[in-house]
C-alpha cells in the first residue's frame, strides 16, 4: 500500500515535469517566432526606405543635370544683354554713365552725387570735361548754333538737358543734344521747384566724373566766344562764377523771411542771377547741402524766388573766396519787369555781338 502511494507520486512528480517542459519550449517557440518575424519587418522596411531614398537622389541628379550650371560666357553674354537696359558695374559705366535714364529718387539721386574719393590721384587718365546743363521748358530754338558750337569737341563736353515731363527733344541721332536728357519733374518760375531742377541737372552732371565744370543754361542762352575759348577759360578758372550781391531795395532784402535766423541773418542774403557756373568741388557743396536748402524750401515763398538767392546766399556764407562774384551770361535788364529783355532778328547786328562781348 505503501509501494503504490510512493509509485503515484513519483507519476505525479514525472507528468509535472513534462508539463513544465511543454510550457518552456512552447515559450521558446513563441519567442523565435516573435524574434523572426520582426527581423522579417525590419528587413522589408530597410528595404523600402532605402528604394525611396535612391528613388529621391535619382531625381534630386536628374534635376540638376537638366538644369546645368551656367558658364562664364553664358553670365557674360547675359550682362551684356542686360547693359542694354541698366547701368552695369563696371568702371567705364560708374565714371561715365552713358544712359541718363535712371529711377533715382531726388534724394538717392543728391545722395549718390555728393560721394567724393578720398585719393587724389585718378586710376585712369582724366580729362576734364565741362557740363552745359540747359534749364528749358521744351524746344531749344538755338540748337543749331549750339551744334555747331560743339562740333569737333565731342571729348571735352557733356550735356544734359531738364525739360518739362512728358517732353520729347527731337534731334537726329548725331546730334549732341541725342539721348541727353535727365529725368526731370514740373518746374514753376518763382518757386523752389526752379532751384530743385538746378541742383537736379548739377546731380546728374556729377555722375560723371570727368565732368570738372559746370554751367547753368536755358534755351535762350546762345554762346559767343567758340569753344575753345570758353573751355580754356572756365578750366583753367581758380574761381567759380556765382553773382552775389547785397541789393537793400524790396528786391534783394525786401525778400528776407526772419524765420531764416538764427542760421541765415539779413547781413548774409545774397542775390544774384540764376544761371551760373561751378567747380566740381563746389557743385558737390551745393548738391549735398541739406541744412540750408531745408531753410529755403519752407521760409523762402513767392515772391522770395530761391533761383535768386539760395546759391549766392549760401556760397557768400560759406566759399565767398572760391567764386569771382560775377557770371559768365550776360542778360540785358534795361528794360525793367521781371524778365529780360529778348532779341529778334532785326535786333541782331555786329554791335550786339560787341556789347555781349563786353
Amino acid at each position: 500500500m505503501r509501494r503504490s502511494r510512493e509509485e503515484r507520486d513519483d507519476l505525479e512528480k514525472s507528468c509535472s515535469v513534462a508539463k513544465d517542459s511543454s510550457i518552456g519550449l512552447l515559450r521558446l517557440i513563441a519567442v523565435l517566432i516573435i524574434f523572426v518575424v520582426g527581423v522579417i519587418i525590419g528587413l522589408a522596411s530597410s528595404s523600402h526606405i532605402d528604394r525611396y531614398f535612391t528613388l529621391q537622389a535619382g531625381q534630386y541628379y536628374t534635376n540638376y543635370a537638366l538644369a546645368p550650371t551656367p558658364t562664364s560666357v553664358d553670365r557674360k553674354c547675359t550682362i551684356v544683354q542686360n547693359c542694354e537696359k541698366v547701368d552695369c558695374l563696371s568702371m567705364d559705366s560708374f565714371l561715365s554713365p552713358k544712359n541718363l535714364t535712371h529711377s533715382l529718387s531726388d534724394e538717392e539721386l543728391f545722395w549718390r552725387a555728393s560721394m567724393v574719393p578720398k585719393e587724389d590721384e585718378y586710376p585712369y587718365k582724366r580729362v576734364p570735361k565741362v557740363a552745359f546743363m540747359f534749364l528749358t521748358r521744351g524746344p531749344l530754338p538755338m540748337l543749331p548754333l549750339w551744334e555747331r558750337f560743339f562740333l569737333g569737341h565731342e571729348k571735352l563736353f557733356s550735356i544734359y538737358v531738364h525739360a518739362l515731363p512728358g517732353y520729347d527733344l527731337n534731334v537726329s541721332s548725331t546730334s549732341p543734344f541725342y539721348k541727353r536728357q535727365i529725368p526731370s519733374k514740373k518746374v514753376e518760375w518763382g518757386t523752389i521747384s526752379l532751384a530743385d531742377a538746378e541742383r537736379r541737372l548739377l546731380a546728374n552732371a556729377l555722375l560723371d566724373f570727368s565732368n570738372e565744370r559746370f554751367v547753368l543754361l536755358s534755351e535762350s542762352c546762345i554762346p559767343v566766344y567758340n569753344f575753345p575759348t570758353v573751355y580754356k577759360y572756365l578750366i583753367e578758372s581758380v574761381h567759380s562764377f556765382v553773382e552775389a550781391y547785397d541789393d537793400p531795395s524790396r528786391y534783394g532784402r525786401g525778400r528776407y523771411s526772419r524765420r531764416m535766423q538764427p542760421h541765415i541773418k539779413l547781413a548774409d542774403w545774397r542775390k544774384g542771377s540764376q544761371w551760373f557756373e561751378l567747380n566740381r568741388t563746389l557743385a558737390v557743396v551745393v548738391v549735398s547741402d541739406t541744412k540750408y536748402y531745408t531753410i529755403f524750401r519752407k521760409y523762402c515763398l513767392p515772391a522770395c524766388y530761391p533761383d535768386e538767392h539760395y546759391i549766392p546766399t549760401y556760397l557768400h556764407m560759406f566759399y565767398g573766396s572760391l567764386n569771382a562774384n560775377r557770371t559768365v551770361t550776360w542778360v540785358d535788364w534795361s528794360m525793367g519787369g521781371p524778365h529780360p529783355a529778348t532779341y529778334g532778328k532785326a535786333n541782331i547786328t555786329e554791335r550786339l555781338y560787341s556789347v555781349f562781348k563786353e
